[in-house]
């Protein structure tokens, strides 16, 4: 149904990314689909698909800055640090001021060391940390640098309940890939002594890819849109326009002329606006890192 691009996809909540990705292959026609970077099930928004050619663009995208809309819960834990967790300890947060909610979040703001939720897809002994952690096996994750350009503190509101107040925190969140929000909001909590968790959470960005630009699935049922593979590229990297004897070396895997837009990765486009791949400069030369056209 189409050809080659990057499909911009507003996830529904309680659908995994894989069942977005399954839904796309069918909606596409085609099983060569796959995504920038998973989203939990709770969450909604912005889930780049690549499509054809556009899923070579893929692992170049996740090391990107993306952005979300949070709630964060003050005054309960979760042993996932979400909503979908089972409940943990449980402290009155009626004491909680809101000046101390935006001097705990400038303290998480900037370059940081987090510690995974415990679970999480990532691998301790060539074990997935969800997968010890539902078999009651507790892991030691290893804290990892991880930078959040913004933690933009929103409405700050307190909700009664019969075991003691909770305060929610609505935020406006930037970040690198690889940070966790549910671990921003559990040591949110922490530092506020009163543990926390994430009770929603909205990407809106990732990269050049912004929430305007997606569609929801029964919008793609409706009528199947994707960025051509060309526009993809020269909107997440530098552009180089090659000249044609450039584009056929590069076509073939071979090195170019090093050009003048940084290390890369550089989208490289023959003479007839055709992506041909992108590449890399190194002393001395450009070296192609993914080649799109037919060599």
């Amino acid at each position: 149904m189409t050809d080659s691009g990057v499909v911009i996809v507003d996830k529904p909540a309680d659908w995994t990314s894989h069942d977005v990705v399954a839904r796309t292959r069918r909606l596409a026609g085609t099983r060569k689909v796959g995504h920038a970077g998973t989203l939990d099930p709770m969450a909604t928004g912005v889930l780049v698909l690549g499509i054809g050619k556009g899923t070579k663009l893929l692992g170049h995208l996740t090391l990107t800055e993306k952005v979300y809309t949070a709630t964060l819960r003050l005054g309960l834990t979760t042993n996932t640090d979400d909503a979908e967790g089972e409940p943990g300890a449980r402290t009155d947060a009626s004491g909680v001021a809101e000046a101390a909610v935006h001097s705990a979040a400038e303290d998480l703001t900037g370059t940081i060391s987090q510690v995974p939720p415990q679970v999480s897809a990532i691998k301790v002994n060539g074990k997935r940390a969800y997968k010890s952690a539902r078999s009651g096996e507790e892991v030691e994750l290893a804290a990892r640098e991880v930078t959040v350009s913004e933690f933009a503190v929103g409405d700050v509101r307190r909700v009664d309940d019969p075991g003691g107040a909770f305060v929610d925190v609505d935020a406006r969140i930037t970040c690198s890939s690889g940070t966790y929000i549910r671990a921003l909001a559990r040591d949110l909590g922490a530092a506020l002594g009163v543990g926390g968790h994430l009770t929603a959470l909205r990407r809106t960005r990732v990269g050049p890819y912004d929430v305007s630009q997606a569609h929801t699935l029964e919008e793609l049922a409706g009528e199947f849109t994707a960025l051509p593979l060309a526009q993809a590229v020269a909107s997440a990297f530098p552009v180089r326009v090659l000249d044609s004897e450039e584009a056929r070396r590069i076509a073939h895997g071979n090195r170019i002329a090093p050009g003048e837009l940084g290390p890369g990765p550089v989208g490289l486009f023959a003479p007839d606006g055709t992506v041909v791949a992108l590449a890399e400069d190194r002393p001395g030369y450009a070296k192609p890192i993914v080649v799109f056209a037919a060599a």
